[in-house]
């Protein structure tokens, strides 16, 4: 019954920004990592940032020094402030969680259904 919802793709135009967001809701008891994953066209999924709960942040050498990572732990919310975008930042981009739904002990990996950014030459 966790859902991830993303939102904030988009199409912008190379060295534009966007900014993204994801709330989980529903019976959550501890979000541990959350994090976004992007997938091109013909490419594997690839992390792009994660967040601990604490607020330690960790990048792609790609993105790092563009892209900045935030949550907000009171909505279960987590952000993707995207600077500098390039053409090879075009994907789809995912929501990644890893909590434990409320009253277990069990950890599972939730993602939403991803969002388009595309950014054109």
């Amino acid at each position: 019954q966790v859902q991830l919802v993303e939102s904030g793709g988009g199409l912008v135009q190379a060295g534009g920004s966007l900014r993204l967001s994801c709330a989980a809701s529903g019976r959550i008891g501890r979000i541990n990592t959350m994090g976004w994953y992007r997938q091109a066209p013909g490419k594997q999924r690839a992390l792009v940032a994660i967040i601990t709960s604490g607020g330690s942040t960790n990048y792609a050498d790609s993105v790092k020094g563009r892209f900045t990572i935030s949550r907000d732990n009171a909505k279960n919310t987590v952000f993707l402030q995207m600077n500098s975008l390039k053409p090879e930042d075009t994907a789809v981009y995912y929501c990644n969680a890893d909590l434990r739904l409320a009253g277990t002990v069990r950890w599972s990996d939730y993602w939403g259904q991803g969002t388009q950014v595309t950014v054109s030459s």
